[in-house]
């Protein structure tokens, strides 16, 4: 019998077929094509331990109990469709696990509905792409904690090993595992667009060449910003285009970012938690405005660049850059970390904030050496209310501040938009203020709408009919 099922053999799950039968556990597959099931048995998987089902009652004679089904198809109506095939095959104490990225809502809907036949249902965050599924992803599961132990096993020996461990840990109940991976997305929108601005101040804004800036980012990768996207970057700014002579290939790439739903889901997640990520929505925002690009070439021709000459040199103000990306992202991270608190708050989710750092240390995209600082400021105090608030970043952020600030007025000096940067810089300056502008909204909510109001001076809910001609406040409540 075999250990355990995979259902969808596009690459994503294919890779992470081959990867568990590579670590010793046999694995039943199964493809609502049967000729990609038969192209994978012919092909890659030839003469290892795979067993191909025609239909998923083959697949699931082939498992031994308890079944475990990892289930690899497009978030959405897929996902139902194929837990609807399964539901009258399978018995109580059988594991279905969904390693698409589901919205956490459809993950609580389909572990509630499948909960009155005793079939337990995992939403599992896989992280790392195609090659992470291959040789070692970052994985998020979440559902109930006891039945995670039969999942443990395999989960350990096929995710990703960093020096803190296998990168996979058991992340909470209910969704969980979902609710994680959506926000780890989050955060790589945050990253990857104040990665992109860095680069636009370089090439457009100092007017630095592809090899210098591959040259830089190589040498910040070797730093404290050490991470797959600086290391990417650095190949990507550089990569020659073999079909336009010398020119680097990103130059021929159409400026119109794509995106699939799950950074616009973080965004939407945090307003309804009333937790603030100004970086990860600008970011947001950012792929969209990139995506509208006929209106750009218009507005571009209707407002043309006047640049201004530098200030400072362009070392001075290459450092600065390096200083305020650094900065920016650490005010990122915490945005995202603080959903994640708060979510695991709302909905008793359990998460262990130190773990998720840990666990992202290897095979997914935002694998960083900075993961480090995070999980150690969260072992300094578990209850850490902001990453702001730890000793480290507090000391980091302060020595980078007026380069951050250097930074952000050089992009507003040469017209270069850094929506990211700038977010990130008045998330901590409104963060860092003891007492800011709401007292005046407050005022004009109750001028408007008698909304009321609380004092500084006196305990109590307070109204004021401000259009008389003197003080007329009255208590309420």
């Amino acid at each position: 019998m075999q250990q355990i099922g995979l259902i969808g053999l596009a690459v994503m799950g294919e890779n992470l077929a081959l990867n568990i039968e590579r670590n010793g556990f046999p694995i039943a597959v199964y493809n609502r094509s049967y000729a990609k099931t038969e192209a994978l048995l012919s092909g890659r998987a030839k003469g290892k331990n795979v067993v191909g089902a025609k239909t998923p009652a083959e697949l699931v004679a082939a498992l031994a109990r308890p079944r475990r089904i990892i289930v690899m198809v497009k978030a959405g109506d897929p996902v139902d469709a194929v837990i609807a095939e399964l539901r009258p095959l399978l018995e109580s104490g059988d594991i279905l696990v969904d390693g698409g990225n589901s919205h956490f809502s459809d993950t609580d809907r389909r572990a509630a509905a499948l909960d009155p036949t005793g079939i337990e249902f995992f939403g599992m965050g896989v992280s790392g792409g195609e090659e992470g599924a291959l040789w070692g992803p970052s994985l998020m599961p979440g559902g109930d904690e006891a039945t995670y132990r039969h999942l443990e096993p395999i989960l350990t020996k096929i995710a990703a090993k960093a020096d803190s461990g296998p990168c996979v840990t058991y992340v909470g109940r209910k969704s969980a595992g979902h609710f994680v991976k959506m926000v780890h997305n989050g955060i790589e929108y945050g990253d990857m667009q104040l990665i992109a601005e860095s680069y636009d101040l370089m090439r457009h804004g100092l007017g630095l060449g592809a090899p210098e800036i591959a040259r830089i980012f190589a040498e910040w990768n070797a730093g404290e910003l050490q991470s797959f996207l600086i290391e990417i970057t650095a190949k990507i700014v550089n990569f020659k285009d073999d079909r336009g002579g010398r020119r680097p290939l990103i130059d021929a790439i159409v400026d119109a970012a794509g995106q699939k739903g799950t950074g616009k889901w973080t965004t939407q997640a945090a307003l309804d938690l009333g937790i603030a990520i100004p970086t990860i929505t600008a970011a947001v925002d950012a792929r969209i405005m990139s995506s509208q690009r006929a209106t750009r070439l218009a507005a571009a021709k209707v407002y043309p660049p006047a640049p201004k000459p530098l200030a400072r040199g362009k070392k001075a103000a290459i450092a600065d850059i390096r200083a305020a990306l650094y900065a920016a992202k650490i005010c990122s991270y915490a945005q995202g970390f603080a959903l994640l608190a708060a979510a695991s708050k709302e909905f008793d989710y359990g998460v262990k904030l130190g773990e998720m750092a840990r666990i992202w240390k290897g095979g997914c995209i935002i694998r960083a050496a900075f993961l480090d600082r995070i999980r150690q400021a969260c072992e300094r105090d578990p209850h850490l209310a902001n990453l702001l608030l730890d000793r480290d970043f507090a000391k980091a952020v302060k020595a980078r501040v007026e380069s951050w600030r250097r930074t952000v007025h050089l992009g507003v000096k040469l017209g270069i938009a850094l929506p990211a940067m700038a977010a990130s810089l008045a998330y901590f300056d409104g963060f860092r203020r003891a007492r800011t502008p709401a007292n005046l909204i407050q005022g004009q909510r109750d001028f408007f709408g008698a909304h009321t109001y609380a004092r500084l001076d006196r305990d109590g809910i307070f109204h004021t009919d401000w259009s008389s001609d003197h003080d007329d406040t009255r208590s309420r409540g």
